[in-house]
């Protein structure tokens, strides 16, 4: 448990320019909150413990502004940064080193009790307020544009922008992904 703790908070110093320390990001990240309260909801929900899950989500999201539905499933090293406003439903999966903006909904287009949410695989980046709505696949390393509504699969490594999300290019091998951004042609 310490030892995901630690890959957390070393995740976010890497990746966000205004963490300062370990202290600042374990007392002030409630991205980082959010992650340690659905894993004690996680673990309630697979253990058959639904409503304890549930009510553990919710005391969650009262406190952090993040709702994770106890079922998701989040892999390592996932950051949400800025945080208020995100929402993922119940089969949604997150594979690891994942990062969400803040106002990003993972949700469903069904009432069936099937897998009905998003698949992010590993290395995805989602912008600001986009909207990933269904059972698709966004595949690993696509980079999700700020505002985006993406209903349809999306290749490894794709860009998407637009409302509906439209595939611009294939996102360069980039250390960094602010990088993505830098390009004012692809909000056109």
């Amino acid at each position: 448990m310490f030892q995901r703790l630690r890959e957390d908070i070393a995740c976010i110093l890497e990746r966000d320019p205004a963490a300062r320390s370990a202290w600042e990001v374990l007392t002030c990240y409630p991205g980082l909150h959010a992650l340690m309260m659905h894993r004690c909801a996680h673990w309630f929900w697979v253990r058959g413990f639904r409503w304890l899950g549930r009510f553990t989500s919710h005391i969650g999201r009262f406190l952090t502004g993040i709702e994770i539905h106890p079922g998701a499933t989040i892999g390592r090293r996932f950051f949400i940064d800025h945080a208020m406003g995100v929402v993922i439903g119940e089969t949604a999966e997150v594979g690891d080193d994942v990062m969400l903006y803040h106002g990003v909904t993972l949700g469903g287009r069904s009432l069936e009790r099937t897998k009905r949410h998003p698949t992010l695989e590993d290395g995805v980046t989602v912008g600001a307020g986009a909207r990933i709505l269904g059972p698709i696949v966004i595949g690993a390393g696509a980079q999700i544009g700020a505002n985006s509504v993406v209903v349809r699969d999306v290749p490894a490594g794709a860009v998407v922008v637009g409302v509906p999300g439209q595939v611009r290019e294939r996102a360069a091998a980039k250390a960094d992904p602010y990088d993505v951004w830098a390009d004012p042609e692809i909000y056109i």
